[in-house]
């Protein structure tokens, strides 16, 4: 991911190119087949072209593209551990030559919920594995929460997983994150539970992985970025701020940025703010389309306190301080002088929005209160064939956004956004799970490119995979 953010500070006219989404003018509709969810699937441009059915139904992409399935739920780690499920976020970083290091999330819940798909086996009979002073926290019972992160080492030309290991141990429901300039990984807990529940600690934080490491990370949470339902976070390269976004299913989430005391040492505190919209208009749109596709707003930022939230009700107070809300904000990702994250149920039809914030070019100093950032929405889409509920986004080394669906009871899409806007179907999970009359139900995550733009990552949340997708990139077709 730090690579190909580089690669993409390089495609500045490609990202000036980003104008909002059509109006769907002159679709190629293509419809799903037969056990998918009806009325199936459109580009807006050719892309890659029409999605071919996998044989080994994991996994739909365009012809000449291929994946690997390199990691699954419940395969044996090097460092004796289970591989965890409910795989989510994910980053990539350069680890030698040849070689990316996927730092991934588990969305794991304490139990009584999630208790046989941990790294540590059936029933927790590995914990004795890990160093009680590398786990955050335990369960009431005295055994180590099931979430955190693992990190896979894969080498590109060869295509070979060269090992996988857990990175972070302890921590509760690690759902996205986002990469730093310099090498970690910072994944969000999205849960506000209290010590005393269902755990022996406080949880909703943000922790530090660095990817390079080989053994369990320090688990200490950055107090000062806030406790909340965190998703995703993004780091400005330019400034150090750090941005976040808020997954509260009610709708009533906000939108943050962290200013660190010292870019490179989060723990040292900072001032955590959160966004409010100053010229009108409900950025999620439920009540009355008040805002259109394309529509620029300014804004503020909101001084919060109390960062550390003991009521469970930063978010209220940060309403009433003026803050807007936001429709479950989710994935987001810093492009050239820009950032865009999702909001996973905004629009009229709560089939979600991508957001598009440019900061001021005095971005938390005194100067950007006369010259504000400004937000705008770039894509809220009202025909579901195109794009439903993105949730975690990425940008490609050549400029285009690509999104995962995560949408209730119908398949989810990868999809791809060009710098004119223009939506196309880049992939599609055709797995059935138990029960399901549809495939492909569960979410998708976790997208990311490897630095040289050769491989996309992606996981399928449950029960759980990492796919490497390789294929004709250049060969994208307007």
């Amino acid at each position: 991911m730090i690579g190909s953010r580089r690669q993409f500070l390089r495609t500045a006219a490609a990202t000036a190119a980003f104008s909002g989404l059509s109006r769907y003018a002159n679709a190629q509709i293509t419809t799903g087949p037969d056990g998918y969810s009806n009325p199936g699937y459109a580009s807006e441009v050719t892309g890659y072209g029409p999605l071919r059915l996998d044989p080994a139904q994991v996994f739909d992409l365009p012809e000449g593209f291929s994946y690997q399935v390199i990691s699954k739920a419940g395969d044996r780690m090097d460092d004796g551990l289970i591989a965890p499920g409910k795989m989510d976020g994910m980053g990539c970083f350069p680890a030698g030559r040849n070689k990316v290091a996927l730092v991934r999330n588990h969305e794991i819940s304490p139990p009584p919920r999630d208790l046989q798909i941990t790294a540590y086996g059936a029933d927790r009979l590995l914990a004795p594995k890990v160093s009680a002073a590398r786990v955050y926290d335990t369960d009431l019972a005295g055994l180590p929460l099931g979430g955190g992160t693992s990190t896979l080492i894969y080498d590109l030309k060869s295509r070979e997983m060269k090992s996988q290991h857990l990175s972070l141990a302890g921590t509760a429901v690690n759902c996205a994150g986002g990469p730093t300039p310099w090498g970690s990984w910072l994944t969000c807990e999205e849960t506000l539970i209290k010590a005393g529940q269902t755990a022996k600690k406080d949880h909703g934080w943000v922790f530090e992985v660095p990817s390079r490491l080989r053994g369990l990370a320090d688990p200490l949470p950055i107090t000062a970025m806030g406790r909340f339902k965190h998703e995703a976070c993004a780091v400005d390269p330019r400034t150090g701020v750090i941005y976040m976004t808020e997954d509260e299913v009610d709708g009533k989430g906000l939108f943050y940025r962290y200013l660190p005391n010292d870019r490179r040492r989060l723990h040292k505190g900072g001032r955590l703010q959160a966004l409010a919209v100053t010229d009108g208009g409900d950025p999620r749109n439920w009540d009355s389309d008040s805002w259109k596709q394309g529509d620029w707003k300014s804004v503020r930022w909101v001084d919060l306190d109390g960062v550390d939230n003991p009521g469970n009700d930063l978010r209220q107070r940060g309403k009433a301080a003026g803050a807007s809300w936001f429709a479950r904000g989710e994935g987001i990702f810093f492009g050239k002088d820009e950032l865009y994250f999702t909001c996973t149920s905004g629009g009229p039809k709560h089939h979600g929005q991508v957001m598009r914030y440019v900061p001021s070019e005095h971005e938390g100093q005194t100067g950007e209160v006369d010259e504000p950032g400004r937000l705008q929405l770039f894509v809220e889409p009202s025909d579901t064939r195109f794009m439903e509920m993105a949730d975690n986004i990425a940008i490609a080394p050549w400029g285009h956004i690509v999104a995962c669906e995560d949408k209730i009871g119908g398949t989810n899409y990868l999809r791809g956004i060009t710098p004119q806007g223009q939506v196309y179907a880049l992939g599609r999970n055709a797995q059935m799970l138990g029960g399901a009359k549809v495939r492909g139900t569960s979410e998708l995550a976790g997208v990311c490119f490897s630095p040289d733009g050769s491989t996309l990552f992606v996981n399928i949340y449950s029960p759980g995979c990492t796919l490497a997708i390789t294929g004709p990139w250049g060969a994208f077709k307007a």
